[in-house]
């Protein structure tokens, strides 16, 4: 039997998968989680077998509970879902040891196929994710992804610069760069454009 948490912030999506993942194979899930405060808590309190967990969430996205995670389960098998995988997500990803990615598109039977894989000690990288980030058309840095995609989570600057220990000018200074590089008046205005074109 795989235990497994499961987190993401897409109700419908996370729901189904609780339900139709056990049908699929011996899989038992512990826990839900709707946002990565949430999963991170979840993670720990449960220690799964896998955490599934989607890349984009509120309050802290995946990559952040992956990170928080690591501190204190270094050895923490990680399968992230996700719909746009960026080259520069994925090498952060992979840094922090994530061994799986799979399109949230997926079929449950595929994504427990993946689970059993990754349990099992092996890695997994579906195909479309890798197709997906080796066309790589964003003129934005690493870096302005981060502070517009906490823009779009509704944080300001403040906490922009408090969430990704940087000072509050050089998150202006992000913001002003992406604006710039997608023509926007605003940074909400450049968060959404980005968003739109799956940059985000």
């Amino acid at each position: 039997m795989t235990t497994v948490v499961l987190a993401d912030d897409e109700a419908l999506l996370r729901k189904a998968l609780a339900a139709l993942l056990p049908l699929e194979g011996e899989i038992t899930v512990l826990a839900e989680a709707d946002d990565g405060r949430a999963a991170v808590t979840a993670t720990l309190q449960h220690r799964p077998d896998v955490l599934v967990i989607d890349l984009d969430m509120p309050n802290v996205d995946g990559l952040g509970a992956v990170s928080q995670i690591r501190r204190t389960l270094p050895d923490q098998v990680i399968l992230m879902l996700t719909r746009h995988a960026r080259p520069g997500v994925l090498r952060k990803a992979l840094k922090l040891g994530v061994q799986g990615f799979v399109s949230k598109s997926a079929e449950p039977a595929h994504i427990t196929e993946v689970i059993k894989a990754l349990h099992e000690g092996r890695r997994w990288i579906d195909s479309d994710v890798s197709a997906l980030a080796l066309v790589d058309d964003c003129p934005l840095t690493d870096r302005e992804i981060d502070v517009l995609r906490a823009t779009g989570h509704g944080y300001s600057v403040a906490d922009i610069a408090t969430q990704l220990h940087l000072a509050d000018g050089t998150v202006r200074n992000y913001l002003s760069n992406a604006m710039q590089k997608t023509q926007t008046r605003s940074r909400h205005e450049a968060a959404r454009y980005a968003r739109e074109h799956d940059w985000l």
